[in-house]
């Protein structure tokens, strides 16, 4: 039997998915992307049986050159992988570390139309890492902090770094931390929801990407939005997914 590898490079991690001809995944394994994702990489593959495999995400290039492998986008990677799980699946918002990404699809799946902010950290999972960081939050537990937040404070910038000069402004006022959180959170939640209406105006929106981990993320964007929003058990791992079936169905 052949198995089929997908492998997303992120900017702070990397998915490996190995799924078999009947598109049921047989390995999934991530681990850092480090300062050598090219030594993170090979660890991934060793470590996971493939017959093939296809990259996507944002060391896509750089794997093409290096093992000589297909590649697809991000884009389509996310949406194939999302129709996966979630059959009806008419929009997607995907969160990473270094991009984030709106995605409306049509009724047989193919991408309709996306919009895509990857030209600043505003709004993505970096913005969020170095603003937990300042309030002294590990990433994992910012958005349970933010959410028990008693008053979301306004953060004015979307810029990481006037809007990190602003949170250390508001705390040397003492105000609180899970308070400057959610403000934080809102922020983004702001942006994102924004660029989900310019794609697709109604039904429920699937949310990939490491930042779908964050309860507070999800929480305010199904408020913001007014539509139900579905995260997957492993949403950093849609990427990789959709790579793989896209790889098998070609084979």
């Amino acid at each position: 039997m052949t198995h089929y590898g997908g492998i997303d490079i992120g900017s702070r991690t990397i998915e490996l998915v190995v799924v078999d001809e009947a598109g049921q995944v047989c390995a999934s394994l991530q681990c850092d992307t480090g300062y050598d994702p090219l030594a993170a990489t090979r660890s991934l593959i060793d470590a996971a049986p493939f017959d093939r495999i296809m990259a996507t995400g944002y060391g896509r290039t750089l794997f093409e050159i290096s093992f000589e492998s297909r590649t697809v986008t991000e884009i389509k990677a996310h949406a194939r992988g999302a129709r996966a799980l979630f059959g009806d699946a008419a929009t997607i918002i995907d969160i990473g570390g270094q991009d984030s990404k709106a995605i409306a699809l049509l009724e047989n799946g193919r991408v309709k139309k996306f919009e895509m902010n990857d030209r600043c950290a505003a709004g993505t999972g970096k913005f969020l890492e170095i603003m937990a960081r300042t309030l002294g939050f590990t990433i994992d537990d910012f958005g349970r902090e933010a959410l028990q937040a008693q008053n979301a404070l306004t953060i004015s910038s979307m810029c990481t770094v006037f809007a990190e000069s602003e949170v250390t402004s508001l705390i040397a006022k003492g105000e609180d931390p899970r308070n400057i959180a959610l403000g934080l959170h809102h922020s983004v939640i702001r942006r994102a929801a924004a660029m989900i209406n310019r794609v697709s105006s109604a039904g429920d929106v699937v949310f990939t990407g490491g930042v779908a981990r964050n309860p507070c993320m999800t929480e305010l964007l199904a408020k913001q939005l007014g539509r139900r929003v579905l995260v997957p058990d492993e949403p950093q791992r849609i990427g990789a997914l959709g790579a793989a079936l896209l790889l098998m169905e070609e084979h």
